[in-house]
């Protein structure tokens, strides 16, 4: 046993021999590397700000952020008291007795790294941070980790501690381009470092967790000024400062410099996007100073073209109360996002920084082909389904007050018993309440979460005037799931970066959410034909959606006009404009076919000029059935069809050879004026005229 043990002893201490000769020939290699970024002052401070270059779907260059354009370094004589004791208080108390690294920083560091099972938490000083920020990449691994505390040992041996103040304070990202205290002074107050006050220098250094978010011009100003108070409270725990100083600081107000992004940007809403992306991926800290080149999918002559375009129209509609829309274009094929105009004026200052395109609205009746293809899909309704366009009550379940809900078609009028393709082709109301009462709330919901849609909430919020557009949903997220009816059913989450190239040429891909199947073909087929059916639709819209090739649409107009809305595809594109005020502020009769529908238009056949014509193609097991009456022939799925082909004669007589016509009593009973006022029973029985 004895052996036995003094071998096990002699192991370990071999490893361990090992592990510390592996630590210092580690460290030597990491200062023989770096040993020339540490000569110079300069070439710390001026390391690692290359900036983020966004490249268009072509490789071309659009946006740069992060770009270190007016630098200038300034002595830490230079620089506010108040900016030393603030950056002092908050990110590094011990700054002037640590000799790199605080021990017991690092020590509670690793403690919380085994408890979370993470590398989130840094544990870092001031000497930490400038290395972490002028040398090293912002990875988190424990190799980074003992690099970052070598080289911080090394900078305080070569460097006095307020020279490595004044390399840090010159050296971190504030912000809208900001890197150094003095260029950042500039911009957001228009003045030098020197000249900040103690309100103005404590929001500065409050700024540095996250510039993004605590900007003033870009971010929340709640979140920055409650940041502010934080720094000015450690300021007071360290004895900088006082609770006077505080309450002065605090009531005085801030005078910001003109906004410095009121420029002539291509695709700026696009652009915040894909910059999010990559925070959120890899951290603001990284990618503040990654150098990366990243292409994206935005086409820049289409973008142009679609800026150019709802400029134009929102001009003329600004005496009918409008003074805003967005733009999604997408490949359906791919969830390539080809075009994103977030408001009709980046440079408008009460609402042009607002992308409208990822803010939830409601939609109107844009919504209602998710109910339709689910009744579809779950063979709930047919194309041989007749529906009543009636006046019709519902009982609103769970309700104690105001409990009857009795929907309008937009133009007031009732048509009788109407198919399936008149019904949704021209967006008629009543019908479409039948058809989503037949498939119920919650199974609308759910299948709206799972083609991507994520605003709507829990199902005791809505009724049956979901299918009315009654729920909140963003413009890319819509156009995202129209995308997959135009993919003969299958969804590609939406996506807007190719790929990304690290400063030393390294080609970085994100994850791509494969395509999933969320419709049939068939059913995705019977939306597309619908939609896309110019006679159908031409009882309430004319001619007021119809281009010169095969092109599936829907309009949206929501209570009021406060939101129009058209959603439109070709095999090849769709593309999604929404019209309407930041403000929720009514428009005047600006429909969806009015407002929204003139720009897609516009944008269709603009953009369509330059692709191959396509038609959308029956499946398989898509049957085509001639019907009696004026109705023409119909498309079905195989097996759904009806047993005869003059089925019904839409008069609510029965036809020769067809099934019973049965109406609900109690839900129809409005329909001749019995019992007109009373509550309707909720009835899980047949809605309408359902031919088997």
């Amino acid at each position: 046993m004895k052996v036995i043990a003094r071998k096990s002893l002699s192991f370990i201490l071999l490893a361990l021999a090992f592990f510390i000769f592996f630590l210092a020939l580690f460290g030597l290699g990491t200062y023989a590397h770096f040993l020339p970024d540490l000569a110079r002052k300069e070439t710390i401070v001026n390391n690692n700000d290359t900036g983020l270059i966004l490249l268009d779907d072509q490789g071309n260059y659009f946006f740069k952020f992060y770009e270190a354009k007016n630098r200038k370094y300034v002595k830490l004589s230079q620089v506010s008291d108040y900016v030393k004791k603030a950056a002092i208080a908050v990110e590094d108390k011990e700054f002037y007795d640590h000799r790199g690294f605080s021990l017991k920083a690092v020590a509670r560091s690793i403690l919380l790294n085994i408890q979370k099972s993470t590398l989130t938490y840094g544990g870092s000083t001031i000497t930490q941070q400038l290395v972490k920020n002028s040398l090293l990449t912002a990875e988190r691994s424990l190799v980074r980790k003992y690099q970052e505390l070598i080289l911080a040992r090394e900078i305080e041996a070569r460097y006095k501690k307020d020279e490595i103040l004044e390399m840090y304070i010159n050296s971190v990202y504030f912000g809208e381009g900001a890197f150094g205290i003095e260029e950042a002074s500039e911009i957001y107050f228009g003045k030098s470092s020197k000249d900040l006050n103690l309100s103005e220098s404590s929001y500065l250094i409050g700024l540095l967790p996250s510039p993004s978010k605590f900007s003033p011009y870009s971010g929340d100003r709640k979140l920055s000024k409650k940041r502010q108070e934080f720094v000015l409270e450690n300021m007071k725990i360290e004895k900088f400062i006082t609770q006077e100083d505080i309450d002065r600081a605090l009531s005085s107000e801030l005078t910001f410099k003109t906004n410095p992004e009121n420029l002539d940007l291509i695709a700026p809403h696009f652009a915040l996007m894909v910059r999010d992306k990559l925070i959120e991926e890899y951290g603001e800290e990284q990618v503040i100073r990654s150098g990366f080149k990243v292409k994206t999918t935005l086409n820049r002559q289409w973008q142009k073209m679609a800026e150019e375009i709802l400029a134009r129209n929102i001009a003329l509609l600004h005496r009918n109360g409008a003074s805003n829309g967005a733009v999604v274009v997408m490949d359906p094929k791919t969830g390539d996002i080809k075009v994103m105009v977030g408001s009709v004026d980046w440079n408008n200052e009460s609402f042009g920084k607002v992308n409208m395109a990822l803010v939830p609205r409601q939609p109107g009746s844009a919504f209602k082909p998710i109910v339709y293809g689910t009744a579809f899909e779950e063979r709930l309704i047919t194309s041989a389904t007749v529906l009543p366009d009636v006046p019709s009550t519902f009982r609103i379940e769970d309700c104690r007050f105001n409990c009857l809900y009795s929907p309008r078609d937009y133009d007031g009028k009732f048509r009788g018993n109407v198919l399936v393709r008149r019904a949704l082709a021209n967006s008629l109301n009543i019908p479409a309440v039948h058809v989503m009462k037949k498939v119920g709330v919650s199974r609308v919901l759910s299948k709206a979460k799972y083609l991507g849609i994520s605003t709507l909430g829990d199902e005791s919020n809505y009724g049956l005037s979901l299918v009315l557009g009654a729920g909140e949903v963003s413009l890319v997220e819509m156009v995202d799931v129209y995308a997959s009816f135009a993919n003969e059913g299958e969804y590609q989450h939406y996506k807007f970066i190719d790929e990304i190239i690290d400063k030393k040429g390294k080609h970085i891909y994100l994850e791509k959410d494969e395509a999933r199947r969320v419709w049939s073909q068939e059913v995705a087929f019977l939306i597309s034909s619908i939609l896309s059916d110019v006679q159908a639709r031409a009882e309430i819209f004319g001619n007021a959606l119809n281009i010169p090739i095969p092109a599936a649409v829907k309009t949206g107009t929501t209570t009021s006009y406060r939101d129009a809305w058209t959603i439109g595809y070709s095999p090849s594109l769709v593309i999604g404009v929404w019209v309407g005020n930041n403000n929720n502020r009514a428009m005047d009769n600006v429909a969806g076919s009015l407002g929204a529908a003139p720009i897609w238009r516009e944008l269709m056949e603009a953009y369509h000029s330059g692709l191959p014509r396509q038609n959308f193609t029956p499946p398989p097991r898509i049957v085509q059935i001639p019907l009696c009456s004026s109705a023409g022939k119909e498309f079905f799925i195989a097996g759904t069809e009806p047993r005869t082909n003059c089925f019904v004669n839409l008069t609510g007589k029965k036809a020769s050879g067809s099934a019973d016509i049965k109406f609900d009593k109690d839900e129809f009973r409005n329909r001749s004026g019995e019992n007109s006022g009373k509550n309707s029973k909720d009835n899980d029985g047949n809605d309408g005229l359902e031919l088997n």
